[in-house]
């Protein structure tokens, strides 16, 4: 199965994903870096620096902040993936920038970023340039 991001939300691709893995299918999911998380920016990019923050630097835990990376973290937080079936699951998840191969993916339709308000969510993208800084 192959999901195309672009434009869509990501808690709600992620939590379609994972729940597809767990079910034995294999999930590709395309252009990673133009979905899109729900907030304000501020609120957004400070949320996760300040969760890139916590820690010891040299133990963790650690925030990826490339954007493939950064969305497969955030499928990995919805499924068991230190019990044998979530390690499987997570397997076979494949999360892409652009369109390698020029595809077309599905689109999930409750997953559109045209019902939050305008201006309020901020792409991948651009938050893991905010990450990098």
């Amino acid at each position: 199965m192959i999901i195309d991001a672009e434009d869509l939300i990501m808690g709600r691709v992620a939590t379609y994903a994972a729940k597809q893995a767990l079910l034995g299918e294999e999930v590709i999911i395309i252009n990673v870096e133009k979905a899109v998380i729900s907030g304000s920016k501020e609120v957004v990019v400070e949320k996760y620096l300040w969760r890139d923050n916590l820690g010891e630097p040299f133990k963790g835990p650690f925030m990826p902040k490339i954007p493939m990376k950064f969305f497969k973290r955030v499928i990995r937080g919805m499924i068991s993936y230190k019990k044998e079936r979530g390690k499987l699951a997570y397997k076979r998840i494949k999360c892409y920038p652009g369109n390698p191969k020029n595809v077309k993916g599905i689109t999930l339709e409750n997953a559109k970023y045209t019902k939050l308000k305008k201006g309020s969510y901020i792409t991948v993208g651009e938050l893991c340039k905010h990450l990098k800084k």
